[in-house]
């Protein structure tokens, strides 16, 4: 690679080594070292590794929430939006969530970040339920407990083979849906 990065190839990389490494390893050297360019590329694009670390949560917001809520608006033309919804979040490898609520339990503005995406995630499925019909209280109590069962799946040491994860995902959708 050339020292011409841009600061989103840097925060791409910066979540790609989350995922793999964890949040110890978001620093400049090593990640300019796995890019083969100089550190004063990443000090081009941000001021400290603050604003790094800043940069990389606000993409996850974008990519693990944001763009899944727009990805599931366009395709639910034909399709039940929290049945897409539920079938793409439990079908997903989710390492980058497990590392990015690591580092949340040990740094504030992390744990910030992670407060945030569950908000909205949780206004989101709420928000489908209630257009399914079900009662405000319903639909928020549904929604908590979706997201309880999205956090037990996405923070598992023990993931489920795909049959069974399917039949449980059929189920959550039926249940959903009562």
């Amino acid at each position: 690679m050339s020292d011409q990065l841009s600061a989103s190839d840097w925060v791409d990389q910066g979540l790609k080594v989350l995922a793999s490494r964890g949040f110890t390893a978001l620093k400049a050297e090593p990640l300019a070292k796995a890019l083969r360019v100089s550190r004063g590329s990443f000090y081009w694009h941000f001021a400290d590794i603050a604003a790094f670390h800043a940069a990389v949560l606000a993409r996850w917001h974008e990519v693990a929430a944001e763009q899944i809520i727009a990805n599931v608006e366009a395709a639910s033309k034909d399709e039940d939006p929290l049945a897409l919804l539920l079938r793409r979040v439990f079908g997903e490898r989710l390492t980058l969530e497990r590392a990015v609520r690591t580092w949340a339990s040990v740094d504030p503005i992390a744990r910030g970040a992670v407060q945030a995406i569950d908000q909205r995630r949780l206004s989101y499925v709420e928000g489908l339920l209630a257009q399914s019909g079900l009662s405000a209280e319903i639909a928020r109590a549904r929604a908590q407990i979706l997201y309880w069962a999205f956090l037990g799946f996405a923070l598992s040491d023990q993931p489920l083979p795909k049959a069974r994860q399917q039949a449980v995902v059929d189920e959550l959708v039926r249940m959903s849906a009562s």
